[in-house]
């Protein structure tokens, strides 16, 4: 090639690098979008892996001292060591941080779906099917999702994706070369070390390979296999000295156990299975799990369903006898197995690779609905292919009823995806609580500030692990790990000492804040306390709701009430008071007459005005769990105890600035109802 064509070449390439170029940062724009608040907060798994993987790009060492760990121990299960040491790369230039941890997740995702989109160019020679599944890809709830929390799954796509460039570039081939083998064995083992599922996916991917076997190309997957396998060396010498590590999770999530029958673990098989597969949760609910996913929107759009269902039509009339058409509709298949032996139904996350796969079942139906379709007449033999359709000089009946059919398509797809992102955006709030996001500021800021330099201790309770929030935030905040002194079950803090605990409540401590999830104390003796103030009248303004509010009572008996409180005010209310409880808020329940008055019990049942202060009584309150800021909810449960007579009552309910104010006397809605109190017997 003479130097005049080879420049002319470079300045053909330069249209399409801009282009690839332009598509990556928009890409990149949309999935990084406000990562940091969308959603808010640091989920302990985040926090988990973001710690890691600083002490590695600190010290090359794990929470627990080992050095370049192949696995990182974390809440008794083990984190998978891609996306941990991939990150550790990133804090080695950015230093620890929220922004980069997320963003990281996010440029996967953006990079999974644009290349998902370069593949179907690969398979059609067609830039507009590769732009429609990029499209599609980047705005597929189920993969944006995933994207957008600092989890090792968000890097699974991407790995799934680059297999299948792989294998495509290789399926032509009558004989694969050794560049073709080093390729899939890499991404086959890059698949079983980034995620969980990968153990059981990637050697499910890797048998999958046998619908490539001819003749002549035996000996080159032979050697496939064997360098996978050689490949999964280390993770068999880390089962063999970690006995029981890596299954103790599935052991935990699994349906089969040894008591269970075949009969029992088929019949349940069947039917996870088809509940990961069942469109309606496709298109409808998806994942249960609010971390995972938002709760009343799709996981998949229904543009996307229709062009996989139109292209699965395509390939079993048309190329079912083809390897890498077999192979696609196997891998689908297999990709259900890892989350259908669990006991959830639909976890997204484990059925993480089923939309990648059926991304690419969805190219055919876009090349043929591009162009190509059902012919009247032929005037030659097969000319080219598109999709895998075949093409002839042939006149097309409904060309341009199938492009309307594309654009309708493409217009849904557009439309839905930009209505599920204004929803994750506007909705993202709503999910704080999950992601302890008033950590910092409620129990690790008020938690350095009291200790004064000293040591701050953690306890969590058994089946808890909080601990891992005040390290990760303590990096961020550049406190030092050694400030943070873990307590072990049954081990007590010294006296003095200020402890972050995931218990409930604590005994013999004084209590200075109270979050989500997490509490805060002092041990005595100390002069440490919690401090609050009356609040002011017009933020005593709250909502009050009851779930299946009960007609009748028994006579001298507890019942409990299921009660949903919001704040309407404008300022916080205080879950811990001054010493004693004081200007705590509470719910409190009161029985009034059938005229409305107040009933005085001589049991202490009721709250009661004396010398101009408030008393209160435990039996028929129950306290907010968390300083509720206004727009808060919080679901309480309220045990009153019925009037020991029999009769006619009207039960309420109103919140209670202890020792100061009830809500109802400042204009707050209280919540009444009629009840009869029965006899007992």
């Amino acid at each position: 090639m003479t130097r005049h064509a080879v420049r002319a070449r470079r300045y053909l390439l330069l249209p399409a690098a801009a282009t690839c170029a332009l598509a990556f940062a928009l890409a990149f724009a949309l999935y990084a979008v406000d990562v940091t608040r969308q959603p808010p907060g640091f989920y302990i798994d985040e926090s988990s892996i973001a710690y890691n993987a600083h002490t590695i790009a600190e010290r090359g060492v794990d929470e627990y001292g080992e050095a370049w760990p192949l696995y990182f121990r974390a809440f008794g299960d083990y984190k998978n060591p891609t996306f941990v040491y991939l990150l550790a790369a990133v804090f080695r230039l950015t230093g620890p941080s929220l922004l980069a941890a997320r963003l990281l997740s996010a440029s996967l995702g953006a990079l999974a779906a644009l290349l998902l989109g370069w593949l179907a160019v690969r398979m059609t020679r067609r830039a507009q099917v590769g732009a429609v599944v990029a499209f599609s890809a980047l705005l597929t709830p189920w993969l944006y999702e995933s994207s957008r929390l600092v989890f090792e799954v968000a890097a699974y796509p991407l790995a799934v994706t680059l297999f299948l460039l792989a294998l495509r570039r290789t399926a032509a081939k009558e004989i694969w070369g050794r560049v073709d083998v080093s390729a899939l064995a890499l991404t086959l083992a890059l698949l079983t070390y980034t995620y969980s599922v990968g153990r059981l996916l990637g050697p499910l991917l890797a048998a999958g390979l046998a619908f490539f076997l001819t003749r002549r190309n035996l000996a080159r997957v032979l050697q496939t296999w064997g360098v996978y396998a050689l490949a999964l060396t280390p993770l068999v010498v880390f089962s063999v000295r970690h006995r029981g590590a890596l299954e103790g999770r599935f052991r935990l999530i699994t349906y089969l156990t040894p008591q269970s029958s075949f009969v029992e673990d088929a019949r349940a098989f069947a039917l996870h299975y088809l509940a990961d597969v069942n469109p309606l949760r496709w298109l409808a609910g998806g994942e249960q799990n609010i971390r995972d996913h938002l709760p009343g929107t799709p996981a998949l759009l229904v543009a996307t369903v229709g062009l996989a269902a139109i292209g699965l039509a395509l390939v079993l009339r048309r190329h079912r006898r083809e390897p890498w058409w077999r192979f696609i509709l196997y891998g689908l298949a297999a990709s259900v197995l890892p989350a259908a032996l669990t006991v959830n139904d639909f976890p997204q996350l484990r059925l993480i690779a089923f939309p990648v796969f059926l991304h690419v079942l969805a190219v055919p139906a876009v090349a043929w609905l591009l162009e190509g379709g059902v012919s009247v007449g032929r005037e030659g033999g097969v000319v080219g292919r598109v999709g895998g359709v075949a093409v002839g000089r042939e006149v097309s009946v409904g060309r341009g009823r199938r492009r309307a059919a594309l654009y309708a398509f493409v217009a849904l797809l557009l439309l839905q995806g930009a209505y599920f992102q204004w929803l994750f955006h506007a909705r993202a709030p709503e999910r704080w609580y999950v992601f302890d996001a008033r950590f910092p500021r409620k129990i690790l800021a008020p938690a350095l500030a009291a200790s004064r330099d000293r040591a701050v201790y953690l306890y969590d309770a058994p089946g808890h692990s909080g601990y891992i929030q005040a390290f990760w935030h303590g990096a961020l905040r550049g406190v030092d790990a050694s400030r943070f002194i873990r307590l072990t079950n049954g081990e007590a803090p010294p006296p003095g000492a200020v402890v972050i605990s995931t218990e409930e409540d604590c005994e013999n401590c004084r209590l200075l804040a109270r979050s989500i999830n997490y509490i805060l104390y002092a041990v005595p003796p100390t002069d440490l306390k919690a401090v609050a103030a009356p609040l002011p009248p017009a933020s005593l303004r709250a909502s009050i709701a009851c779930e299946a509010w009960p007609a009748t009572f028994v006579a001298g008996r507890r019942q409990s009430l299921n009660v949903i409180v919001r704040n309407v005010g404008g300022a916080a209310w205080p879950a811990v008071g001054d010493e004693g409880g004081r200007y705590g808020v509470r719910l409190h329940g009161r029985w009034l007459k059938a005229d409305g008055s107040l009933l005085k019990e001589a049991d202490g049942s009721l709250l009661t005005e004396a010398g101009g202060s408030l008393l209160t009584d435990e039996t028929n309150a129950a306290r907010i769990p968390f300083d509720m800021e206004p727009g808060d909810t919080a679901g309480l449960t309220l045990n009153v105890s019925a009037p020991v007579e029999p009769g006619e009552y009207v039960l309420e309910l109103d919140l209670v600035q202890e020792d100061s104010a009830w809500f109802g006397a400042h204009g707050s809605k209280t919540l009444r109802a009629s009840v009869k109190v029965l006899p007992p017997g």
